[in-house]
């Protein structure tokens, strides 16, 4: 039986949810939903056609209850890549969206010259992490599959990993930028944009380490594989 830190394949799955709430983003990015009663992990994961190893590694690792050295890298390369995928959905479709709404409103986006400048600030973030996650979509994810089926092609995943910028720092510094310069008399509304940012920022930060600490070391174990064929 699978066990690596501290869950394990028969610990129930609502158990997991309720001890670490964060790990819901982790549940409906491998496209698993709400209901699943008193099901374990294992169960939980075979119903909706998730590698359980693969998403125990990712939620061990998260939670801070496993190293990267101890990680066995025989990992489903498609669980992962549909973790992804629908992360970055999450990130792009709905989350950025979301906190652009309530930051125009935040910093009276119509009305204020410097709250112009944060909005065009945030535009310019937004627009980094649609081209970083573009190209994972576009390059990253067809050249695996190919590596899957067996084709061989020039790219390698190192070449992501060198281009793989943190795209989360630029969200940190317009965190910066309205906690230190935006003057506001009522601080509800800003308050809650903010503690959206940090939140973000984070998320963002767990899905990086995802994809450097799992994601490129899979691939590159998948790479050696094939050329020793």
């Amino acid at each position: 039986m699978y066990h690596l830190g501290k869950y394990k394949i028969t610990d129930k799955m609502s158990d997991l949810i309720c001890e670490n709430y964060s790990m819901l983003l982790v549940m409906s990015r491998f496209g698993i939903a709400l209901g699943f009663g008193e099901q374990t992990i294992g169960e939980v994961c075979r119903k909706n056609g998730v590698d359980g190893k693969t998403f125990l590694t990712v939620v061990n690792m998260l939670i801070g209850e496993v190293r990267q050295d101890e990680i066995d890298m025989s990992l489903s390369v498609k669980s992962l890549i549909s973790y992804l995928r629908n992360a970055h959905v999450y990130f792009l479709d709905f989350r950025l969206p979301a906190i652009r709404v309530k930051l125009m409103e935040a910093v009276d986006y119509e009305h204020n010259d410097v709250g112009q400048a944060i909005i065009r600030y945030y535009d310019e973030y937004v627009s980094e992490v649609r081209k970083h996650m573009l190209y994972e979509e576009e390059t990253v994810f067809p050249y695996v599959d190919l590596l899957l089926n067996g084709k061989k092609h020039h790219y390698h995943i190192d070449i992501f990993r060198k281009q793989h910028n943190q795209v989360e720092a630029r969200l940190s510094e317009l965190k910066n930028i309205i906690i230190k310069y935006f003057p506001t008399r009522s601080s509800n509304e800003l308050n809650s944009v903010l503690f959206d940012i940090f939140s973000c920022a984070e998320d963002l930060a767990s899905h990086n380490r995802v994809e450097d600490d799992l994601f490129v070391p899979v691939i590159r174990t998948l790479e050696r594989k094939k050329a020793a064929r």
